[in-house]
């Protein structure tokens, strides 16, 4: 196997990986378009001029065919279309390792882990989304998991009010604590908040919030420091 290295979605040896597919309309996931158009966009599939089929079918042939230039020449007309094929399953372990993944491929894996990210969002952090998808998903309905969840998408840790609470007493029927009526409000604070679409905390929120809570969502403006 290729070993990957360098920038995400490199590979180490020359003529061969998702970096060298990409650069040449050979990209690693499938379906249609222009591979640097992202997950939107699909990607296309292409032969390489460059690239050498790793397993040559006129190797292959028997010995009567080994002196026979027209059947060596068809034949070295379908190793050009296996040779991308053979590449991407020498480099198969980079296109599911988040880091080294194609851009397009990347937006397969967001869509397979479940991430909450809607395609938008930056490279590295699409990345990380799908490397912590689950550890997420562990904590997926708790106030913990919500935090995070939302600093996944936004960049920003938020406010978390809810209704629940804990407590202890050395006596029997004392007060329950929290709030007898269930909510779950989240405020996220940015320099900009019109930079920040509301529906999007919205529905981030309501996919990693506790099931049984209803709960509102808001976008505020960072406090200015004091004395400024």
């Amino acid at each position: 196997m290729t070993a990957p290295t360098g920038s995400a979605g490199s590979v180490g040896s020359v003529g061969s990986g998702p970096a060298l597919l990409r650069k040449a309309g050979g990209a690693a996931s499938p379906g249609s378009g222009d591979a640097s158009s992202g997950p939107g966009g699909g990607s296309r599939r292409g032969s390489l001029p460059s690239l050498v089929s790793a397993h040559p079918l006129g190797d292959q042939l028997p010995a009567v065919f080994a002196d026979d230039d027209f059947a060596l020449r068809f034949v070295s007309g379908l190793d050009i279309v296996l040779a991308p094929v053979f590449t991407v399953l020498d480099c198969l372990e980079a296109y599911f390792t988040p880091a080294l993944a194609p851009e397009d491929f990347l937006g397969w894996l967001t869509d397979w882990v479940g991430t909450e990210l809607d395609g938008t969002e930056p490279l590295p952090l699409r990345r990380h989304a799908v490397a912590s998808a689950v550890a997420l998903h562990r904590v997926r309905g708790t106030r913990r998991g919500l935090s995070a969840a939302v600093e996944l998408a936004f960049g920003v840790r938020p406010l978390i009010t809810e209704s629940g609470g804990a407590t202890w007493s050395a006596r029997p029927l004392g007060p329950f604590p929290g709030a007898p009526r269930p909510a779950l409000h989240v405020t996220l604070r940015v320099p900009d908040p019109a930079s920040v679409d509301p529906y999007r905390l919205r529905s981030v929120v309501a996919a990693a919030r506790p099931a049984h809570l209803p709960f509102t969502a808001e976008v505020t403006a960072l406090p200015s420091p004091e004395g400024t």
